[in-house]
């Protein structure tokens, strides 16, 4: 078992291109079943990002592929939409 503070400290990593995506910003946990639904994440970074609102990567609970000691896998298309299976 995990906690959801100890998921916060992992890197994801898109298996899809290899990027390194960051680390967990929220998560969305559906209150009737207690699951998690999505992981979001920052998304990237612009040259003004303080001008601007930044825009987040929403990761479907489906997309994680597995999540290991210090990083979570994720098959995510390049365009950071979840790749089609």
């Amino acid at each position: 078992m995990i906690k959801i503070s100890e998921l916060r400290l992992h890197d994801v990593i898109n298996i899809t291109d290899g990027k390194r995506l960051g680390m967990i910003k929220d998560i969305d946990i559906d209150v009737e079943t207690g699951r998690i639904k999505a992981f979001i994440l920052p998304g990237a970074t612009k040259l003004f990002s303080f001008l601007s609102k930044s825009e987040e990567i929403v990761v479907p609970w489906e997309k994680i592929v597995r999540i290991g000691v210090d990083v979570i896998l994720i098959e995510l298309s390049s365009g950071g939409q979840p790749a089609a299976k």
